[in-house]
C-alpha cells in the first residue's frame, strides 16, 4: 500500500509499518451475492475479500473507542513501561516521531516530562506489557505540578527518599475567647489577696467585698455563704481537698471554716495580727499566711487556734501551697523569698532568693515529685522551676509581665500562668520545653485570680475589671483532643450575685 492509498483510506501509518500489518477488508459492490451466505464457505468469503478492491462510496468505521487521557497520570501508578533499547536498523526518525505523538495523544502533554531512559523512546512499543504494571511508585520530579496522589508530601524530593513522609502533628488548638463570663462586682484589684477557688465538687467560691458567694458550675446557681459585716472584709478563700468545707481569711486576721453544703460556720480561729491574705489545705492541716509575716498551722481536731508558727519571711506572706504528698509547704512573700518547709521543722529547709520581686505564684507539679514552679512580680517577671530535693534551679523563663498565678494541668504536662503589668495575659506553656501553647487576652486589668475545674480542663480567671472568665485550655485525661464546650454553661454574660 503506497502513500496515495494510505491517504485515500483515511488511516495514517508510519513508514516503518508494512502494508500487510493493517488491512481494512470491505465488500465490493460489484460482487453479486445471488446465493445465500450460508452456502458459502469461510474460505470463499476470505477469497472474496482478498480479491475485492476498496470502494470510495463505503465509509470506514473503527471498532474501538480510545478516550482522551490528557488528564490521566498513569505514570504515577507505574503503568507506563520503560522503553526498551533501540535495535540497529529498527526504525528511523519517522517511527520515533510517531511514537512520541501517539504517547502524547494517549497519555497527555505532561507525559513528555518523564525521562524513561537516557536513549529516549526509540524502538519501544507504547502498549507492550510492562513489568511495572499496577505497581505504585512515587511521581518523578518534573516541571509539571505535583500529583495530588503522590505518597510523599515532598513529591519533588522523592528521588532522594523512597520512604513515605507523614505530615507533622498539628499543635493543639486552644480557644482564644472565654466560653463564659460572670460579672463579679467589688472583686478587689489587690495583688496580695486570693479571692477565687474551685472545689472538687464543682462549686466556685468568690470573695466579693465583705461576702463570699458560691456558684455551682453544674446549674449556675448562686448562693451567698456569709457576710462578714461592715467592719471586716474577705481576703482569701480556700476549699478543702474533699470540697465539703471552705476556709475564709479575713481582713481582721481571723480564719473561719464553713460548711459549704449547709452554709454554716464550723470554726473561727485567731492568731494573726492583721489580714490573712492566703490559705492552703493539706490533708489535715490548714496553713494561713498574713501581712504580719507569719505562717500559722491550724488543726481542726484540736481546740487551740493553731498548733505551730512558721517564722522566716520579712514581709507579707502572699503565696502558700502544700505539695501533693503533704510533705512540703512552699511559701512566697513580698520579701522576694521562696521558702520550703517540711511538716516537722519550724525552720525552712530551703531559702530560694533568686526572685527580684514578690513571690505570689506557686505551684507543685502533679507529674514529678519535688518539682516546684514559682513566679515573680513586676520587677522580676520570671517563672522559675526548682528541684526541692537538691535545691537547684532547673529553668527560668522571662514572661515579660508580672506573674500573678501558676497552675499545673493534671491531665498533661503543661502549666498555665496569669499576668499583670503590662500585658494582662494568660499563657499556657508546655513543660519542660516551655514552648508557648497559647496566649489568651480579654481582661482589661491584671489577672490576679486563677482556679481550675475538677476535671482539669477549664480554668477561671478573675481581675480587677470585676469579671470572671472561663477558658477551655487543657484536654481531658482520656482523649487529648481540644476541649469543647459541654453546653452546661450558656454563652453570654451573667452576674454572680
Amino acid at each position: 500500500m503506497d502513500t496515495n492509498q494510505r491517504r485515500k483510506s483515511g488511516i495514517n501509518l508510519p513508514a516503518s509499518m508494512s502494508e500487510t500489518s493493517l488491512r481494512l477488508e470491505t465488500f465490493s459492490p460489484s460482487i453479486k451475492l445471488s446465493s445465500p451466505l450460508k452456502s458459502m464457505s469461510p474460505r470463499t468469503i476470505s477469497n472474496l475479500s482478498a480479491s475485492s478492491s476498496p470502494s470510495k462510496s463505503v465509509s470506514s468505521c473503527s471498532d474501538r473507542f480510545i478516550p482522551c487521557r490528557s488528564s490521566s497520570r498513569l505514570h504515577t501508578f507505574g503503568l507506563i513501561e520503560k522503553a526498551s533499547p533501540v535495535k540497529e536498523g529498527g526504525g528511523g526518525g519517522g517511527s520515533e516521531a510517531y511514537s512520541r505523538l501517539l504517547k502524547t495523544e494517549l497519555f497527555g502533554t505532561d507525559f513528555g516530562c518523564l525521562d524513561f531512559n537516557a536513549g529516549g523512546l526509540k524502538g519501544g512499543s507504547p502498549m507492550s506489557p510492562s513489568k511495572n504494571m499496577l505497581r505504585f511508585k512515587t511521581e518523578q520530579h518534573c516541571s509539571t505540578p505535583n500529583s495530588p496522589y503522590s505518597p510523599s508530601i515532598f513529591a519533588q524530593d522523592s528521588a532522594l527518599s523512597g520512604e513515605v513522609s507523614t505530615p507533622p502533628k498539628p499543635p493543639r488548638k486552644v480557644p482564644k475567647t472565654p466560653h463564659k463570663v460572670l460579672d463579679a462586682p467589688a472583686l478587689q484589684d489587690d495583688f496580695y489577696l486570693n479571692l477565687v477557688d474551685w472545689s472538687s465538687q464543682n462549686v466556685l467560691a468568690v470573695g466579693l467585698g465583705t461576702c463570699v458567694y458560691l456558684w455551682s458550675a453544674s446549674n449556675s446557681k448562686v448562693t451567698k455563704l456569709c457576710d462578714l459585716g461592715p467592719n471586716d472584709g474577705v481576703c482569701s478563700v480556700q476549699w478543702t481537698r474533699e470540697g465539703s468545707y471552705i476556709s475564709v481569711g479575713t481582713n481582721l486576721g481571723q480564719v473561719q471554716v464553713w460548711d459549704g453544703t449547709q452554709c454554716k460556720r464550723v470554726r473561727t480561729m485567731g492568731g494573726h495580727q492583721t489580714r490573712t491574705g492566703v490559705l492552703a489545705w493539706s490533708s489535715r492541716i490548714l496553713s494561713s499566711g498574713s501581712r504580719d509575716r507569719n505562717i500559722l498551722q491550724h488543726d481542726l481536731r484540736v481546740p487551740s487556734d493553731y498548733i505551730s508558727k512558721l517564722v522566716g519571711h520579712k514581709s507579707e506572706v502572699c503565696g502558700l501551697k502544700w505539695s501533693h504528698d503533704d510533705r512540703e509547704l512552699a511559701s512566697g512573700g513580698n520579701d522576694n523569698q521562696l521558702l520550703v518547709w517540711n511538716q516537722h521543722s519550724q525552720q525552712p529547709i530551703l531559702k530560694l532568693t533568686e526572685h527580684t520581686a514578690a513571690v505570689k505564684a506557686i505551684a507543685w507539679s502533679p507529674h514529678q515529685n519535688g518539682l516546684l514552679a514559682s513566679g515573680g512580680g513586676t520587677a522580676d517577671r520570671c517563672i522559675r522551676f526548682w528541684n526541692t530535693g537538691s535545691g537547684n534551679q532547673l529553668n527560668s523563663v522571662d514572661t515579660g509581665s508580672q506573674v500573678c498565678n501558676l497552675a499545673w494541668s493534671k491531665n498533661v504536662n503543661e502549666i498555665v500562668s496569669t499576668h499583670g503589668y503590662s500585658q494582662n495575659q494568660i499563657m499556657v506553656w508546655k513543660y519542660p520545653s516551655m514552648s508557648k501553647v497559647a496566649t489568651l487576652t480579654g481582661h482589661s486589668l491584671r489577672v490576679l485570680y486563677l482556679a481550675m475545674s475538677p476535671d482539669g480542663q477549664t480554668i477561671v480567671t478573675g481581675a480587677g475589671d470585676e469579671t470572671l472568665r472561663f477558658w477551655n485550655v487543657f484536654p481531658s485525661m482520656k482523649t487529648p483532643a481540644p476541649v469543647k464546650d459541654t453546653g452546661l454553661w450558656s454563652l453570654g454574660r451573667t452576674q454572680i450575685r
